[in-house]
């Protein structure tokens, strides 16, 4: 299976799915720190993906999601952001009306 197929399935299988540096136990950098922190804070399920020891991920995801750096947040198999926006959506109360809204089918 090639990488652009297999990142698709993992956000079709997962509500919300975190690519980050680490885990959300050992976030390996500040950012992933935070979007970790703020999505636990909305008492978000997430299926975390650490880049660092799945580097395929760290190669293909940026030209699957047209979206740099890392972390990157999927939510209902669209990108929402990175760590900054994660942190916008946070503050302004947004971000827990999404991680608690229903799957979108």
């Amino acid at each position: 299976m090639d990488m652009t197929q297999k990142i698709q399935d993992l956000i079709s299988q997962h509500r919300i799915v975190l690519f980050m540096k680490g885990t959300p136990q050992f976030p390996q950098c500040g950012f992933s720190m935070r979007t970790v922190q703020v999505l636990q804070a909305c008492g978000a399920e997430f299926h975390p993906v650490d880049i660092l020891s799945q580097p395929e991920y760290r190669q293909h995801l940026p030209q699957f999601s047209q979206w740099p750096t890392f972390p990157q947040v999927f939510i209902n198999g669209e990108l929402v952001g990175g760590c900054d926006i994660m942190l916008d959506l946070y503050q302004r109360g947004e971000l827990k009306t999404m991680v608690e809204a229903p799957t979108a089918n």
